[in-house]
């Protein structure tokens, strides 16, 4: 279940970074200069970890809170931040 306000702001920042893909696309068509290729390809990398952080409140907030109430839910809620954290610093 997705809190409605982080829902309403991972959704618009999504659509920021499919208006941010499709840029790059027509640039890599258009054979623009490499470092500003490789700008923008780092401006969306940086737009996605802010949607990262958006979807990881959001997970926070709502299943790991309850989660962790629940004692046959706790260890699941620890491995799968466990698990996010791995694949976040790889």
């Amino acid at each position: 279940m997705l809190d409605q306000k982080l829902k309403k702001r991972a959704i618009h920042r999504a659509k920021i970074i499919r208006g941010q893909m499709d840029g790059l696309i027509k640039a890599i068509e258009k054979e623009i200069y490499c470092p500003r290729l490789l700008e923008q390809s780092l401006s969306i990398q940086r737009s996605l970890k802010s949607l990262d952080a958006y979807m990881l409140e959001n997970h926070l907030r709502t299943h790991v809170k309850h989660q962790m109430r629940d004692r046959g839910q706790d260890e699941r809620a620890v491995k799968e931040l466990v698990k996010i954290y791995t694949l976040a610093n790889k």
